[in-house]
């Protein structure tokens, strides 16, 4: 799950954990952050409201979203 930039914003990966809501998933992205001072690498989660406009995306799906215009309060990503 790498970090990428493009000319748009941020392209993230990440894995779908919930696609209850209309229009809407809710991705968990994973990242590696090493200890500052004891150099153990910690697994970060975090979790983004993505925009699905066709509702493709299922639980369990590995996917890639796009940094986008806000769209709602919390939601600025949208899927590749």
């Amino acid at each position: 799950m790498e970090n990428k930039t493009n000319n748009n914003g941020r392209v993230l990966e990440g894995v779908v954990v919930s696609a209850k809501m209309a229009k809407t998933v809710t991705v968990v992205v994973k990242r590696l952050v090493e200890h500052p001072r004891y150099g153990k690498q910690i697994v970060k989660t975090k979790k983004y409201l993505v925009h699905d406009e066709e509702g493709k995306a299922k639980e369990g799906d590995r996917v890639r979203i796009a940094e986008t215009r806000p769209l709602s309060r919390r939601k600025s990503f949208t899927l590749i």
